[in-house]
């Protein structure tokens, strides 16, 4: 019988996303999920304060990190997966539909044929079903598309970490508008994981706390199936379509999206450097003719 994890969250008021540390309680083994790399987009500077806060925490405690998981592309934070990776080891892994993340944005940025869209930049890719080991946590993944295509659910013991695929029941599903998302799928994406036992720990990759209060990122299948206001039990598929459609079509996009699609579709890293030494992220324009 799989143990339950043991679980620390660490909240980015920058871009409020929270990062788990995952530990099996039998050993020292863990594993990183979600971590985030600083950027001050406006002056072109990145620091690594949140990733060294992680880091502190693990080494304080001698434990050894078996992972490096990313739920998904992410559009709204750079990952500082690489980083850590060089100062505490484990292997990156994200879901088998980076790839068409990969060629999606590939194209949109002109990446050129020297960007490889095969996922090699990172470790491992999981499939629908994979699973793997934190020590002797065995871990789940499987598909949970709709708001990317990359989006996975990784499942251990009685924790599920379901990346921008939910949020707090008060603050609903993610948007589905991106290339690749498809509000359909995130639909049974949803109900996928709210298949699992009432007693699921839920953990959110994204906390906005809505109407002030304080933030959360711990929920519960069940309270999800109760509270959500966007997919709670009875909402059916064409009513969630056509609240998500209208939803997203007044979202503004993610502040950081333009540097962290660039960023994360390599696995955390930087494009190679230009003639003079130094390193650029694109902005496409539209509208704009010769």
């Amino acid at each position: 019988m799989t143990s339950n994890p043991e679980i620390h969250g660490f909240f980015d008021t920058a871009t409020n996303t929270i990062s788990y540390i995952v530990r099996d309680p039998a050993s020292q083994h863990c594993a990183i999920i979600d971590s985030v790399m600083d950027i001050d987009y406006a002056a072109g500077e990145i620091s690594y304060a949140h990733a060294d806060h992680l880091i502190d925490f693990i080494s304080e405690r001698s434990w050894q990190v078996d992972w490096l998981i990313e739920t998904h592309v992410h559009a709204d934070h750079l990952s500082a997966a690489p980083y850590i990776q060089s100062r505490l080891g484990g292997k990156l892994g994200i879901g088998h539909g980076i790839t068409t993340v990969q060629s999606v944005f590939g194209k949109i940025f002109n990446e050129g044929t020297d960007f490889e869209l095969d996922g090699s930049q990172f470790d491992y890719l999981f499939k629908d079903g994979d699973s793997y080991q934190i020590g002797a946590l065995e871990v789940l993944a499987i598909d949970t598309p709709g708001h990317t295509p990359a989006c996975m659910t990784h499942i251990t013991g009685d924790a599920a970490f379901v990346g921008d695929t939910l949020f707090m029941p008060d603050g609903g599903t993610a948007r589905a508008d991106f290339p690749g998302g498809d509000a359909r799928a995130l639909y049974q994406s949803i109900h996928r994981i709210l298949s699992l036992p009432d007693e699921t720990r839920l953990f959110m990759c994204h906390d906005y706390g809505p109407n002030g209060r304080d933030f959360k990122w711990q929920t519960t299948v069940h309270e999800q199936r109760q509270m959500n206001i966007h997919i709670r039990d009875g909402i059916t598929e064409d009513e969630f379509v056509a609240m998500r459609q209208k939803r997203d079509a007044t979202l503004d996009m993610p502040k950081l999206i333009m540097p962290s699609i660039q960023v994360n579709m390599r696995a955390g890293h930087f494009p190679e450097a230009e003639n003079n030494g130094s390193i650029y992220l694109k902005v496409p324009l539209s509208g704009i003719k010769n």
